[in-house]
């Protein structure tokens, strides 16, 4: 199995998943638990975020089978959110403070909205589901991206649990400068899907 595959997956996918955002986020939400209690929040939300991601990479072709969608339509429109998705990154999300709140008040952070909407996002979802129905029964292939899936989710959960000393190390403009660097590469990504889609829809 190419290393290199799986660390070029592993990059793209660690981007996807917005992880500097949801350590802002983490990090706010979890300013008044014990380390112990931030760790097993930690834990829960990067086994949903797997497990979430992972079925939507594997049943993905189900759905564009069920729905009549190409997947260059699909890279159309997974660009498209992702676009959003980084423009909003770049720009601050100021829908975030009241998620926040609402979600303090209703249990447990973990899957929602730790896991989705804030990492598994309309964007993330849309590139899994490319991903899933190019791979097909590529078996080679899926156990690469599935490798690099499981890294990223794997780094993600170690920023979450180390989130307090990060957090003392960077600084609330450390943060914010990584988020909005996360959310230019999510523009390049979906400039990226765009194209693919073109491609496979004009003539060569």
């Amino acid at each position: 199995m190419p290393i290199h595959d799986i660390i070029g997956v592993f990059v793209k996918l660690f981007v996807l998943l917005t992880p500097f955002f949801l350590l802002s986020v983490f990090v706010t939400m979890t300013s008044e638990y014990t380390v112990r209690e931030q760790r097993s929040i930690a834990w829960r939300t990067a086994l949903a975020i797997w497990l979430i991601c992972t079925a939507i990479y594997f049943f993905g072709d189900r759905i564009f089978s069920y729905l009549g969608i190409t997947p260059a339509a699909f890279q159309a429109g997974a660009g498209v959110l992702l676009m959003l998705c980084g423009i909003e990154l770049v720009r601050g999300t100021p829908v975030a403070a009241n998620g926040i709140r609402k979600a303090e008040s209703s249990g447990d952070i973990a899957v929602v909205p730790l896991a989705i909407p804030y990492t598994v996002g309309p964007g993330t979802i849309g590139t899994l589901l490319v991903m899933g129905s190019e791979s097909g029964h590529n078996w080679v292939l899926r156990s690469i991206e599935l490798s690099g899936l499981t890294i990223a989710v794997g780094a993600i959960w170690l920023m979450l649990a180390f989130a307090y000393r990060i957090e003392a190390w960077l600084g609330a403009k450390g943060l914010n400068i990584l988020t909005k660097l996360t959310g230019l590469f999510l523009t390049a990504l979906a400039a990226q899907l765009m194209l693919n889609a073109l491609k496979s829809i004009l003539p060569s």
